[in-house]
């Protein structure tokens, strides 16, 4: 029985720590990400799994969602028993109050963090609009999608927007005949690259450095695998969509 899933973010992190475990769990995967990975390709091959690796750059979306949609309708003749889009690519801009953030940073990471979620989630429904498998998206968000923070305004924000433009999608497949269930869930506090950005940032620009600074020191950091393995047992609950914004940690 083939399962398909299509990961963006899958070349480093939880990204790629997803993807590892979901070629062990026997899924087929078409990647999204800046770079392609060999290990990805040498344990695939081992399993005789199908990945396919896009190498792209999710701040110009349009391209890999146009790509997709194509993609996935070439896929109808023999669809898998389920699909799944996760939506786990993102980045931070310089950590700075707003006023300082240089313009195309700012751009960057909403666009990657918000406006590829939602064109890659379009193309994925319409691909997929006349399959009889069970359809899901996950988006990785974050919990400062639901607190402010100073000097995150744009990850904060595109956090946020993702919540939301997912609790507007739920209400959407709510009304269709094989909706796609939907979640935006927050995967907890990782050890990855983007904690290191967050720990390096300059304490007069980033007041709540230290608290990231203590968050590693005090070993209160999830492993990217530890992490993966959370958010995966997630999206394979039966319940998964029935609430559109959720944590991994309820």
């Amino acid at each position: 029985m083939r399962h398909l899933t299509i990961l963006t973010g899958a070349s480093r992190g939880m990204g790629l720590a997803m993807a590892h475990q979901l070629l062990a769990q026997g899924h087929d995967l078409l990647c999204i990400s800046r770079k392609t990975n060999d290990e990805l390709a040498a344990q695939a091959a081992r399993a005789g799994r199908q990945l396919e690796q896009w190498p792209q750059d999710l701040a110009r979306a349009e391209t890999a969602a146009a790509r997709l949609e194509t993609w996935l309708k070439g896929q109808e003749a023999a669809p898998p028993a389920s699909v799944t889009l996760i939506n786990n690519a993102g980045m931070i801009p310089r950590i700075a109050g707003l006023d300082a953030i240089p313009a195309a940073q700012l751009c960057d990471a909403l666009r990657v963090g918000l406006e590829a979620p939602m064109l890659l989630t379009g193309a994925f429904l319409r691909g997929t609009a006349g399959w009889k498998a069970p359809r899901r998206v996950l988006n990785i968000s974050s919990g400062l999608g639901r607190r402010a923070m100073a000097a995150q305004s744009a990850y904060c924000a595109a956090k946020a927007g993702m919540d939301h433009f997912t609790r507007c999608v739920a209400l959407e497949q709510e009304r269709e005949a094989n909706g796609a269930r939907i979640c935006s869930l927050a995967p907890g506090v990782i050890d990855t690259d983007m904690q290191v950005q967050l720990r390096s940032a300059d304490a007069a620009n980033f007041p709540d450095q230290g608290n990231f600074i203590g968050l590693k020191e005090k070993g209160m950091l999830s492993s990217p695998e530890d992490a993966a393995q959370r958010v995966l047992a997630y999206l394979a609950r039966p319940d998964f969509g029935s609430n559109p914004v959720a944590d991994v940690r309820d």
